[in-house]
């Protein structure tokens, strides 16, 4: 998952802790000069370093970002913040070095005890320069934990959303499809889990994702963060699967359901294809005149593996076969 791996930020104090008493370390090696401009480069490199190395960490939002990732993102954290926090932390990056080269040029050309005070001078600097950017080190820091434990979704496999009114059978369906070998991943923008499974057709892998508390109710009963990761699965799905109860018995009528469905259609691209399956075989006459794809009980295992066929042949995943190089005779 592209945020993972993303190391902890550190605070500001921490920084300029860390860079000082480095700096001091390295003074202690060395006498009147040499020492201050060693605790001026010291200091500068492990502030700038430190602060380049929080940025350069971070994938580009305007390239390496799949927009499914970018709306998921957008949906936990303020995503134009965020950027606008990594270059404030790039500036001050580069403000240090700036520092440090300024400085060294100083200590160079005056005496020991003026050379003593450039340099603390510098530290007061490079310290204040810290304190600009210690709210934006905060936000990065926050932003991280929030995104690194997004459940890997994978972008470049094709994905089933599952939609319905809840009780209608849908995680009972991901959980046969899946032979109960999904995870089941939390969301920071729903209170019940997002259920996300896989499964293997002709050596293709397909995600299966589960929605609870997204697409289980009219658009207008969302949050806004509800909306925005709603917005993220429009850019993932490769076809919806909406399940029915005809029966009525999940707690809503029929007509209730069929309009969620509308909304539902409504919500992805025109391309993606909806297939729309009645779960419960033995109430199967209250559907007879509706629009339905497939009927399937998943209490009984009838014709499950049928609808999962449908769903394989509405996505029409061409895998990528490996190019085989010919040499010419």
């Amino acid at each position: 998952m592209i945020f993972e791996g993303l190391p902890t930020t550190p605070r500001s104090e921490e920084l300029v802790d860390k860079a000082f008493s480095r700096a001091a370390r390295a003074g202690r090696a060395k006498r009147g000069h040499e020492a201050q401009e060693s605790m001026l480069r010291t200091a500068g490199n492990v502030l700038s370093d430190n602060l380049e190395n929080v940025v350069v960490s971070w994938p580009d939002f305007g390239f390496d970002v799949d927009p499914f990732y970018y709306e998921l993102a957008d949906a936990i954290v303020d995503v134009d913040r965020l950027r606008r926090a990594l270059s404030q932390v790039m500036w001050a990056s580069r403000q240090i070095e700036s520092l440090r080269d300024e400085y060294t040029t100083k200590i160079r050309s005056s005496n020991v005890d003026t050379a003593r005070k450039h340099r603390k001078q510098a530290f007061a600097r490079m310290a204040d320069i810290l304190d600009q950017v210690a709210d934006d080190l905060r936000y990065i820091g926050d932003a991280r934990d929030d995104l690194r434990d997004l459940p890997d979704i994978r972008p470049d496999e094709p994905a089933v959303v599952v939609a319905g009114y809840p009780n209608v059978g849908k995680s009972s369906f991901v959980n046969r499809v899946t032979r109960a070998s999904n995870e089941i991943a939390e969301y920071p923008f729903t209170t019940r889990g997002v259920h996300v499974g896989h499964f293997e057709r002709d050596r293709v892998r397909y995600q299966i994702v589960d929605t609870p508390g997204l697409l289980d109710r009219p658009e207008a009963e969302r949050n806004d963060i509800e909306r925005q990761a709603v917005s993220a699965l429009e850019h993932l799905a490769d076809v919806v699967l909406f399940v029915l109860d005809p029966s009525g018995d999940c707690g809503y009528p029929l007509d209730v359901q069929l309009e969620l469905r509308e909304e539902a259609r409504a919500l992805f691209d025109a391309s993606v294809p909806l297939l729309t399956v009645a779960n419960k075989h033995d109430r199967f006459d209250a559907v007879r005149a509706e629009s339905v794809d497939a009927t399937m009980s998943v209490t009984d295992d009838e014709n499950v593996e049928r609808v999962l066929d449908a769903v394989i042949e509405a996505v029409d995943h061409e895998p990528e076969l490996p190019s085989r190089e010919t040499n010419g005779d």
